[in-house]
């Protein structure tokens, strides 16, 4: 009998690799297209999901990142929902549909993972993001090209330094929540591997801060305000100012290459070489420099972001910000390696630099790591398994 799969056709990192597994392992993929109904909340949608799930030979349903009225349409229909979830924040998380019974949601972040678990949801798996090794092992620049690639250091991400950033949207707050704000923000910067921004929004707080821009909690929602002004407002502002400060400093010391969207002012001494297609030039990128940083975003707890795969999977030398979950598949000074403040950075930098031969064993040995563990592949298999499929 033809094993076919629902496959949720959005605009996502991974979805092309993700389709390519699930067919290495004998299913047909047939999307349905997002931009079908825009509202995923409306009885149009559910018509429109209803008539699709109908057809006899769905095993189940598949989406990258988790969607409230795609988990009701499998709970109405009978079909198991997969959802493989590769951002933080991620709002939709917070429904009363995470505990329907058809989800099996799989989660990056450790520390968010068990945080639902503790709660006694048991809908919730923890799955770490992953790489196609066999797309980027494979993948050639042609040698003419390589220098507008190549450099000593790199970096590839956004910078949230847009002018219209959430909080910076806040133009009346009073002085005493501008000041705490500032203060929970500039403590937060000095600590790695534990977010408690969150843990330090007062209720007073909280209360000004919706006064100057008010977020309307999603249908269904069950996210506290503290969750939301923590993880979309404030971790984006610190992100941006880590970034962009430690940035500065490497591209002051050594040949730095930026790839983002935005243009960077504030950053002279590097070079902004604009934003980059993810699939077809991003891997070049990896490939090309001798050191790709990571910056995580703050927001992700624990977790290894798609970027540290991504360069790990391309046979990228990766010097990442401290994540705890990358200790649970890697060995830093033997896979990749992570800095601890801005002149720990600089320091390992220039280490590296000078020590060729231990960068390039570095990043072979994570780049086969990734191939013999955490491809695309192992991972559709673990969640095929983990849903009786």
């Amino acid at each position: 009998m033809l094993m076919k799969v629902l496959f949720l056709d959005s605009p996502s990192f991974g979805k092309l690799d993700l389709i390519d597994a699930l067919k290495q392992v004998g299913y047909e993929v047939q999307l349905f297209d997002h931009k079908q109904l825009q509202d995923y909340n409306s009885k149009e949608f559910d018509t429109y999901f209803d008539e699709l799930a109908g057809d006899k030979q769905i095993s189940f349903v598949f989406s990258l990142n988790y969607y409230p009225s795609i988990s009701n349409g499998c709970n109405r229909n009978h079909l198991k929902y997969l959802s493989f979830v590769y951002d933080s924040p991620l709002v939709s998380l917070y429904s009363y549909t995470l505990i329907n019974p058809c989800n099996y949601i799989f989660l990056f972040d450790k520390a968010l993972y068990l945080d639902f678990a503790k709660e006694g949801i048991t809908t919730v798996y923890y799955l770490p993001l992953c790489a196609n090794t066999a797309r980027l092992g494979a993948m050639q620049l042609p040698s003419d090209k390589r220098s507008i690639l190549s450099s000593d250091v790199s970096f590839v991400g956004a910078l949230y330094n847009e002018s219209h950033n959430f909080l910076d949207r806040m133009t009346d707050l009073d002085d005493y929540t501008k000041g705490y704000i500032n203060a929970i923000m500039d403590a937060q910067m000095k600590v790695n591997g534990y977010f408690f921004i969150e843990e330090l929004l007062t209720p007073d707080i909280i209360a000004s801060m919706k006064k100057s821009l008010e977020y309307h909690t999603q249908p269904g929602g069950t996210e506290s305000d503290a969750y939301v002004y923590a993880n979309y407002f404030l971790a984006r502002k610190i992100t941006s100012i880590e970034r962009q400060n430690l940035l500065k400093a490497v591209s002051e010391r050594f040949d730095t290459k930026l790839y983002t969207h935005n243009p960077t002012p504030t950053l002279p001494s590097i070079q902004n070489m604009g934003a980059v297609d993810y699939y077809e030039v991003m891997p070049h990128v990896f490939k090309n420099s001798k050191i790709n940083l990571n910056i995580t975003l703050r927001s992700i707890r624990s977790g290894m972001p798609l970027r540290a795969w991504d360069i790990l999977g391309a046979g990228g030398f990766l010097l990442s910000n401290y994540q705890e979950d990358f200790f649970d598949f890697f060995v830093p000074g033997e896979d990749f390696d992570f800095f601890d403040g801005t002149e720990d950075l600089l320091t390992k930098i220039e280490y590296y630099l000078s020590h060729e031969k231990e960068r390039k064993d570095i990043a072979e040995n994570g780049f086969c790591k990734v191939a013999k563990q955490h491809t695309y592949l192992h991972r559709v298999r673990t969640m095929l398994e983990t849903a009786g499929l």
